[in-house]
């Protein structure tokens, strides 16, 4: 296809410029904008590959041919070939900017290429950011009227001088509702392209008007450096919109993959293997004032895989070489859980993952204004393992002074212990853990060494109060369990209302019954219409470390049946995780029933007879039902 499109592209652009593109192109530059290349003997360089997962460098660049080639994968080829994989784009926008970055003046031709002529338009993505390299001016230069005064106090307030608004390209959009709008158009760019953008949006009239209004702006930029969204802020009470309003999805914007702040810091993260995970823009910027040149953030979403994947690259984030990873999340209850998320996560990264909390809650720019640029420098270096963090909010949610709060504890903080990556630590980490827990250093070994194994984090200790057995992981009883979940899980829709209808109590495997207790706080699964946003909500809404990933591993596992399910399967399912526990009451009813004196408790006796023959009537209908029929 590559070699197609070459061809198919040499007779619009002159052959002879695109040699002078790949000629004065250096293909390690190019691709360090977006992989941290290390040297790999003999004049080659290696890093990360970009278009898949790995933790050792297989991505090879050498810079004497112009070429680069990954062993893992197998892609390969020359710098157009680079940014056409890794940016999407077509064989003429790639030409087109590796051109610019040269200083090369493209000539185009028809299929008489003795006729040159100007291109007349540009590939998407470089009309797209062009429109918002023009929208950055015009805000910029919004921010100095009268009508943004407000803005020019909120980054005064924050500690921001006009030195640090131009450095990160603060602007204001203004009080009207097309004055962007009509601003691009008069530069030539079309309504479709606005709207395109994410710059501008149609009216209920059906006009185009400005996307943001009345709003602090900040130009989100890719690792590149070209913008390509923008981040608002509300200035005035009376703007009924979300507090933060980000750029919509777009061909060149996408969230999930974009740090803000990266372009800056980059260099910095490479060479110190280390990068800071801030929460907001103001963050970004106040961390980098205070001589903390390595923090990024998030832009309108939480922090997740493929943002993993940015900062690994830049990282250079492998066996050789691991990194440093600080997240400084705020010390309330909701940033205590977004760290607890982070260290789910923890297992994508090879280096070490650490949480930096102030002690007065505040977040970087709060704590820099209040105590200055040092305050923020010492909150990173007082960083902790978020390791640490993760089992010391574990801990404290029990009551250490009684057996009963000591045992859940250990069985809660142990599969944390089991999760660390370096098998060296989990010993030192067994031996705290007990320290902290005040318990011999035995029944914890057990419980780590369990939970590593996939089973239960229980031990052999038992807690005081009487309790039913918890069935091992991969005891029948536990399967059933895992299927039910899964059924809720992948399909809510099916499933919903006959999971619903079997209480929480049927559930036996304590991580099983934190993720029951999860989807009954999501809404139960009757309410839900299925896919991501349904997996996220139960995940959100899950207390338990080892039920966030569980939540998200029985997602994807397939259903133990050939085929679509249906609702017989679902019937059947339920049936079977209620006959366990119908028949153990069954069992005990008959114990106490054969304890009573008939005569003196006749009541008593009657009435538990009762609820015998209910019960085995139910078994009975249980055991059809689990049989298969309906």
């Amino acid at each position: 296809m590559y070699a197609e499109e070459v061809a198919e592209m040499a007779g619009r652009i002159r052959d002879e410029d695109i040699a002078l593109v790949r000629e004065r192109t250096s293909i390690a530059e190019v691709i360090s904008d977006t992989v941290t290349l290390k040297s790999a003997g003999g004049g080659n360089l290696k890093g990360l590959c970009p278009f898949h997962d790995e933790k050792s460098p297989s991505f090879n660049v050498s810079p004497a041919r112009n070429v680069w080639y990954c062993f893992g994968c197998g892609a390969g080829g020359d710098a157009i070939k680079f940014l056409m994989d890794a940016e999407h784009l077509s064989f003429v926008e790639s030409v087109e900017r590796l051109a610019a970055r040269a200083g090369i003046q493209l000539r185009y031709v028809e299929d008489d290429r003795s006729a040159p002529r100007p291109r007349p338009q540009q590939g998407q993505r470089q009309r797209l950011v062009a429109a918002h390299a023009a929208a950055v001016d015009f805000y910029r230069a919004q921010l100095s009227t009268a009508g943004a005064r407000r803005a020019r106090e909120f980054l005064a307030e924050r500690g921001f001088d006009r030195a640090a608004a131009e450095r990160y390209g603060c602007g204001f959009a203004p009080d009207a509702w097309d004055l962007l709008t009509k601003h691009l158009r008069q530069q030539g760019f079309t309504h479709d392209e606005l709207v395109t953008a994410g710059l501008s949006r149609p009216s209920r009239s059906g006009s185009l008007i400005d996307r943001f209004r009345r709003r602090l702006m900040w130009p989100i930029r890719e690792i590149t450096g070209d913008v390509i969204g923008f981040g608002a802020r509300k200035l005035f009470d009376d703007d009924d919109g979300p507090k933060y309003l980000n750029t919509p999805e777009t061909p060149i914007y996408k969230k999930s993959h974009v740090l803000y702040g990266i372009d800056q810091a980059k260099r910095e993260i490479a060479k110190q293997g280390k990068v800071v995970v801030v929460e907001g823009y103001t963050d970004v910027m106040a961390c980098h004032l205070a001589d903390v040149p390595t923090a990024v953030a998030t832009c309108g979403t939480a922090f997740g895989a493929d943002h993993i994947s940015v900062l690994r690259r830049v990282l250079f984030d492998s066996d050789e070489r691991a990194g440093e990873i600080i997240f400084t999340f705020d010390g309330d209850a909701a940033g205590q859980k977004a760290a607890l998320r982070a260290f789910e996560d923890d297992q994508r990264f090879v280096g070490r993952t650490f949480i930096a909390v102030s002690p007065d809650n505040m977040d970087p720019c709060e704590l820099r204004l209040a105590k200055g640029d040092l305050a923020v420098r010492d909150l990173v270096a007082r960083r902790e393992p978020l390791v640490d963090f993760a089992l010391r909010h574990v801990i404290n949610r029990y009551d250490l002074d009684t057996v009963d709060g000591r045992v859940e504890a250990m069985r809660r903080a142990a599969p944390l212990v089991a999760k660390i990556k370096d098998r060296e630590k989990r010993p030192e980490y067994v031996r705290k853990l007990a320290g902290d827990l005040g318990m011999e250093i035995e029944p914890v070994q057990r419980a780590v060494l369990a939970a590593a194994n996939g089973q239960p984090a229980g031990g052999s200790t038992a807690p005081a109060r009487p309790a039913p057995v918890t069935p091992s992981v991969d005891s029948p009883r536990s399967m059933v369990e895992r299927e039910a979940l899964k059924l809720a899980l992948q399909e809510p829709v099916l499933a919903g209302p006959m999971f619903d209808a079997v209480e929480a109590a049927e559930y036996r495997h304590p991580v099983h019954v934190a993720v029951r207790a999860a989807i009954a706080a999501a809404g139960g699964a009757a309410t839900a219409a299925g896919g991501a946003v349904w997996i996220e909500q139960v995940r959100d809404a899950c207390d338990d470390l080892a039920g966030q990933a569980l939540v998200g591993e029985l997602a994807v596992e397939p259903l133990r049946i050939d085929g679509e399910p249906d609702p017989r399967y679902v019937s059947v399912t339920m049936a079977r995780l209620q006959w366990g526990s119908v028949t153990g009451r069954i069992k005990d009813l008959k114990s106490k029933i054969q304890r009573i004196n008939p005569v003196s408790n006749k009541d008593e006796y009657f009435a538990l007879f009762g609820e015998l023959l209910s019960l085995e009537q139910h078994a009975r209908a249980l055991r059809e039902q689990a049989a298969g029929g309906l």
